[in-house]
């Protein structure tokens, strides 16, 4: 193929990719996250029985996965949410991560944090088949975020923390501001948003977004 032929190609897919928001051209998948519990080994036994492991139901990205279990979650003013997934393994916390709506449903004040910081944050009791807990606090709204590996972060030219935004050219034509670049070795390349966030824009786990630095 002639060089002025491959020139005159490469043109045009620039264009292409320009007319279609893709600014720097790389793209993000999207998985949209439900709400979820976090739990202590300890907390699962007072939920579950004495000595109770979670289960695994499907993996999930950096060791994580979706267990069988379920729970119930209950508000300040006894409102309640049933059906509640835990994600193992067990940590250290025990956290709730909700959209904002669950939050007004549930009469909480949840505020927008990052994944296990979880001080100062609102409420929430826990109830399994077997007990119940009160966490004074542990309840958040999980702030968007990318996962990215290493190799993932050197090639959109970002790094663990940064603050950055996503667009995306669906009919809505969303674009979304204060998103945290996270890194880990264990990642895959991801952006996750909330239930209300992927409703109001129409977005679905599998979209493609692109990062705008």
């Amino acid at each position: 193929m002639e060089e002025k032929t491959v020139e005159y190609i490469a043109k045009l897919v620039m264009e292409a990719m320009n007319n279609q928001g893709y600014e720097n051209g790389y793209t993000i998948p999207v998985g949209v996250s439900a709400r979820h519990v976090h739990l202590t080994q300890e907390h699962v036994e007072q939920l579950f029985g004495k000595g109770y492991q979670l289960t695994k139901k499907k993996d999930l990205m950096g060791g994580q996965f979706a267990s069988n279990e379920q729970v119930t979650i209950v508000g300040t003013k006894l409102r309640a949410i049933e059906n509640v997934r835990i994600l193992g393994p067990v940590r250290k916390n025990s956290q709730v991560e909700v959209s904002q709506t669950d939050a007004v449903k549930l009469g909480v004040a949840a505020p927008i944090r990052e994944s296990g910081k979880t001080k100062g944050s609102a409420p929430i009791a826990i109830v399994g088949p077997k007990g119940a807990i009160y966490l004074n606090e542990g309840c958040i709204v999980a702030k968007r975020h990318i996962h990215m590996n290493p190799v993932d972060a050197q090639q959109a030219n970002v790094k663990d923390g940064e603050i950055v935004s996503v667009k995306f050219t669906n009919e809505r034509g969303t674009i979304f501001n204060n998103v945290q670049i996270r890194v880990d070795d264990s990642f895959t390349l991801e952006m996750h948003i909330d239930t209300d966030e992927a409703n109001a824009s129409q977005i679905k786990t599998g979209d493609i977004g692109i990062l705008i630095k």
